[in-house]
Formats: structure tokens, C-alpha cells, sequence
């Protein structure tokens, strides 16, 4: 697949039911674990630096993801690193950055180098959260840059393992067609 790129030694690797679709481009150092997705027009560049993406996440239309190289400036780089049954909206960027399990980033926001997003995060739309900030677990946060609004529901929560099933098995769909 020409959508799919190999980077000097660096493969991308995908497991097992994963989903590209053929106008996203994937290149360099990245793996997708199972049922992951990736929708149109996504651009995710493992150039530089790794990018990992877990079980059941989905990275939606026009989003870029990219990472930090290593030098003396930042020792080491920043890897980008997504849990599992995350949900990406569209169009938002991620930059070296780590996203743990059971979350949603709202559309169109910004996650910038070394920052943590732990689980049961609620990220809302036209965020940013700014080079090195962590959030607490459990919480909608909102604003550029982003403050901690209030604690999520339980249904809130139930929510993100929903919307992960719920492009699975429209990838599925994509699959099969």
C-alpha cells in the first residue's frame, strides 16, 4: 500500500483487524495494535521518533500526529504514545505527547510535546494542552489552554469504551467492503 511507508530502517507494523484508510498516511516507526483505525486524510509520521497506538483506538479524519527527535536540546526526543480504546477526534494534533487508556480528545485540539492525559480524560473541542502538562484522571477539561472544568460521570466514562466499540465495528464495516 503506497499510503503505507517505510522510513530508513523503520517499518510500519500493524496487527490484527487494523484499518487504514487509503487516503491517510502512515510512515516510519509506528505500530498499530489490534482494531485500530485510521481515518481519512490522517497523517501519522513515525519519522523520528516511535509512535504507538493501542487496542481498539481510533485516530479520525485530518488528524496529524508526529513526535520530537532526539538531541541535545531534548535528550532522548518525545515519543507519541496512545493507550487503548481511545478516541481521537478529527482533525486534532498530537505532538509527542502520551494519551493513556479510556479517553476522548475533542475535535480540533492540541496536545503538544510531553504532555500526560491519563485515563478517563474528556478533552474538550478546540483544546490545548500545553509542552509538559499532566491532567488528573476523571475529569473534563476544556479552554486554550486547558483548564479543569469539572469530574466526569460514570456514564461519561462508560462513554469511552462506546465510542471505541463503536468505530471498531465501523472499521469492520470498512473492512469488509
Amino acid at each position: 500500500m503506497e499510503n503505507i511507508k517505510p522510513f530508513l530502517q523503520f517499518k510500519p507494523q500493524l496487527n490484527e483487524r487494523v484499518y487504514i484508510d487509503k487516503t491517510a498516511l502512515v510512515i516510519g516507526d509506528v505500530h498499530l495494535d489490534n482494531d485500530a483505525s485510521v481515518w481519512p486524510m490522517a497523517v501519522i509520521r513515525g519519522d523520528v521518533n516511535k509512535i504507538r497506538i493501542g487496542n481498539r483506538s481510533n485516530i479520525q479524519d485530518g488528524c496529524i500526529l508526529h513526535v520530537s527527535h532526539n538531541s541535545t536540546f531534548n535528550p532522548g526526543g518525545d515519543a507519541l504514545i496512545i493507550g487503548e480504546d481511545v478516541t481521537i477526534g478529527h482533525r486534532v494534533v498530537l505532538h509527542g505527547c502520551t494519551i493513556d487508556d479510556q479517553c476522548l480528545i475533542g475535535i480540533n485540539s492540541v496536545v503538544m510535546d510531553k504532555a500526560v492525559i491519563p485515563s478517563h480524560v474528556l478533552l474538550g473541542a478546540n483544546s490545548l494542552v500545553p509542552p509538559n502538562k499532566r491532567l488528573e484522571s476523571g475529569y473534563l477539561y476544556l479552554g486554550s489552554p486547558v483548564g479543569k472544568i469539572r469530574k466526569l460521570t460514570a456514564e461519561e466514562i462508560a462513554y469511552f469504551t462506546y465510542s471505541s466499540q463503536h468505530y471498531v465495528s465501523l472499521k469492520d464495516k470498512y473492512l469488509t467492503d
